[in-house]
């Protein structure tokens, strides 16, 4: 019988898993502060550096495809989507969190991998800024114990 996951029961242990990180550029100076948040986490959990692969793209809405290459690929436990989408004047702001969004859980469940989504969607920078470190910690941890949970299901 499984039973459910009662959150903090063991520490998370990143050793030899491999993570895919892919970080979107736009808005760089918060997704660059997500992506050092998230490795130096990755780290903490024992995950090498040698087993994470991080690409950078242009912005959220390209974050999917790359995602989806590294699925493709395979080899990998866990994916990390970085990126940070501010609201500004005009539509583009919901197709972009909309799509993007959509387009993340979409590829995770296609391929039965666990993908922790960190592109943070914000009414402004300052919000952005006051979750860049927190989020980017919080997406290594999901990733890890995602890929853990996972492996227990095969």
């Amino acid at each position: 019988m499984l039973h459910a996951n009662k959150g903090a029961e063991a520490p998370l242990d990143g050793r030899g898993l491999r993570i895919g990180i892919v970080q979107a550029r736009f808005n760089e100076d918060i997704t660059d502060a997500l992506a050092a948040a998230c490795l130096a986490e990755l780290s903490a959990l024992g995950v090498a550096t040698e087993d994470i692969t991080h690409l950078r793209v242009p912005g959220a809405l390209e974050v999917p495809v790359a995602l989806q290459a590294l699925a493709q690929r395979g080899g990998y436990q866990a994916l990390v989507a970085l990126g940070c989408i501010v609201r500004g004047e005009t539509y583009h702001f919901e197709l972009v969190a909309n799509e993007s969004g959509a387009s993340v859980s979409r590829i995770a469940l296609d391929h039965r991998l666990p993908i922790a989504n960190a592109i943070l969607t914000t009414e402004n920078l300052e919000q952005a800024v006051a979750r860049q470190t927190d989020k980017g910690r919080d997406a290594a941890r999901v990733a890890v114990e995602m890929a853990r949970l996972l492996a227990t299901l095969s």
